[in-house]
């Protein structure tokens, strides 16, 4: 990876940067500073590329750069190389962040769940922000693979264009912009990127939806992405108002939760029971982050009026109120 001299940077479309800038400051609130330092997620491919080479001509001096080594690939440690000396001839600190992750899983979520904890810890009290470089193309592959899945509004919502990341901000600047359009801004700039060969490997879900859209012209990522982007919209909308509904419905004391479902759609008897379960688990010192299946079957037996039991969590239906706590421990035989 090469760039043709320092100066190229310069040379950036100023129409791009300035561009790249709204989207920046609409997500944050304002401008990356000194003080305030934009933190760039730079993996070496062409998307993260234009991220770095945006972001420095966007706010020269207010940024900084970390590329992840998953330790999954032994061309890793050298692509990381190529990304640090590209940001030492920009003036951009860099770091590279090893881990290794878990064996058992899902790959791809387990790649994904170790490079965000780590850009969280590299960034806390050196950034404001943690930026991303997922664009348009990644959200209609997305929300292909998801729906494919039967995913409902939640899953096919596209990607939040800023969430929380521990206790910085995760921003996603360039989600309006197109893989093309950022390849030409690589190529324009002298850089060869790395180019991942998890991106065209059949074994793995998006390289297969990313060589179906390549190929079906009746499926454009941009009218996939705008129906994810009006998803994302609902999706907000159905929080704000299971929201409300829990303040006004859950009743939560000593490590138990009581919830008046009466009049309430299936969606948000759903949400809501789903809260009540990561309540109870987080009230009794477990990760109200639980990954399990079942919600479906709990939320029929509350229907029903019966019982059901979800992640160590058990939930009653008593006198139309549902009821949850946490389940007595399986007795050993």
């Amino acid at each position: 990876m090469q760039v043709r001299s320092a100066s190229d940077r310069l040379t950036l479309d100023r129409d791009q940067v300035e561009r790249f800038r709204r989207d920046c400051v609409a997500l944050t609130g304002a401008a990356p500073s000194p003080d305030n330092v934009l933190a760039l997620a730079v993996s070496g491919g062409p998307d993260s590329l234009a991220l770095l080479l945006l972001g420095h001509a966007a706010f020269p001096g207010s940024v900084i750069a970390a590329t992840v080594d998953h330790g999954l690939r032994p061309e890793a440690a050298e692509e990381a190389a190529l990304v640090r000396r590209l940001c030492n001839q920009l003036d951009v600190p860099h770091e590279t962040l090893a881990g290794t992750v878990p064996a058992a899983g899902n790959l791809q979520q387990g790649a994904r769940a170790l490079r965000y904890a780590l850009l969280a810890d590299w960034a806390m009290g050196r950034a404001a922000w943690v930026a991303t470089a997922h664009q348009q193309d990644d959200v209609a592959e997305t929300f292909l693979m998801r729906a494919r899945r039967g995913a409902g509004a939640g899953g096919l919502a596209a990607m939040a264009a800023a969430r929380p990341l521990g206790p910085i901000q995760l921003i996603r600047p360039l989600l309006g912009w197109t893989r093309a359009e950022l390849e030409v801004l690589v190529e324009g700039a002298g850089i060869a990127p790395v180019r991942d060969p998890s991106n065209q490997d059949p074994r793995f879900d998006r390289a297969r939806i990313r060589a179906l859209l390549a190929e079906a012209g009746d499926l454009p990522a941009d009218r996939l992405a705008a129906a994810a982007r009006n998803l994302r919209d609902a999706e907000d909308a159905l929080a704000w108002i299971a929201e409300r509904e829990w303040q006004g419905r859950a009743v939560v004391a000593g490590g138990t939760v009581a919830l008046d479902p009466a009049g309430l759609p299936r969606e948000l008897r759903r949400r809501l029971a789903e809260r009540a379960v990561a309540t109870v688990r987080e009230a009794h010192g477990l990760s109200p982050d639980w990954r399990e299946t079942g919600l479906e079957p709990l939320l029929a037996a509350l229907d029903s009026g019966g019982t059901g039991t979800l992640a160590e969590v058990i939930g009653r239906t008593k006198a139309a109120i549902w009821r949850f706590e946490l389940a007595p421990p399986r007795r050993s035989h």
